[in-house]
């Protein structure tokens, strides 16, 4: 069974899913990251693959992005990082990066390397639900990848059934219709739209991203859906502690 199915079957709330950027601070990061995430009791991860021109992100990944390049980081060796850690990695990994990189490696041979390393899913912000539907759908099941696509406060009803009735895993809700950054509380607007989708009652749980930077953030999201992801904020103390067992720590602190 795909992890993030297993995950979401045995423990449905109060998750804490954490993105961090591969070949940051360091080229070798990636894997010492990811075993201290798990160590520390993280619940899923999202591992960021750097690209020149993260629109979606704001300037902390931005930056992350461009200095995990800078190390010389690329999609090949981020896989082959990985499949140093099969037999070690229990809990749910997912790679998040542009059409772009994963279309000049090859969908399908990213769909397979994913399946090798013990990746479970992936998370591409500019892939269009259309375009995944007509040629990526197929592809990315028969290999077992869950593709899981994004809502924002802008997102019909309509559409946001569509992709609950075509995808797997989660459905990954934008708290904002701005780049990913940290906030320090949610305003009615957002809490209105965080209800709407709630109500909605679909079949696959939401995990809440950008902008959770606290205690009162994560809160919201935990309660308005099945738990939260953190990004810019762990990217942050990344770059100032000592280690990423600290890192973590120090995540979790302000996050308490």
């Amino acid at each position: 069974m795909n992890k993030i199915d297993n995950l979401f079957q045995t423990k449905n709330h109060n998750l804490l899913d954490i993105y961090f950027c591969a070949g940051y601070p360091h080229l070798d990061s990636t894997v010492p990251t990811l075993l201290a995430l798990q160590e520390q009791g993280i619940d899923m991860v999202e591992i960021g693959i750097p690209f020149s021109d993260p629109m979606a992100d704001g300037p902390v990944i931005q930056t992350a992005a461009t200095q995990a390049l800078r190390n010389g980081m690329t999609l090949q060796l981020l896989f082959d990082q990985l499949k140093t850690t099969l037999g070690q990695i229990h809990i749910p990994v997912l790679l998040m990066g542009y059409l772009n990189v994963i279309y000049q490696y090859g969908f399908q041979h990213f769909c397979e390397s994913c399946r090798d390393c013990g990746v479970d899913g992936v998370i591409i912000p500019d892939l269009p639900f259309d375009v995944y539907m007509k040629d990526y759908k197929e592809t990315a099941e028969h290999y077992g990848i869950h593709v899981i696509m994004l809502i924002t406060p802008e997102t019909s009803e309509e559409r946001i059934r569509l992709i609950d009735a075509n995808t797997h895993g989660f459905i990954y809700q934008v708290s904002t219709d701005a780049t990913t950054g940290v906030q320090h509380s949610y305003n009615d607007a957002t809490i209105t739209y965080f209800k709407r989708v709630r109500n909605m009652h679909l079949q696959h749980p939401t995990l809440i991203g950008f902008g959770i930077s606290n205690s009162t953030t994560l809160s919201a999201a935990r309660e308005y859906a099945a738990g939260g992801i953190v990004g810019s904020l762990f990217v942050k103390l990344s770059a100032t502690c000592t280690t990423p067992q600290e890192a973590v720590s120090a995540l979790l602190d302000t996050l308490s």
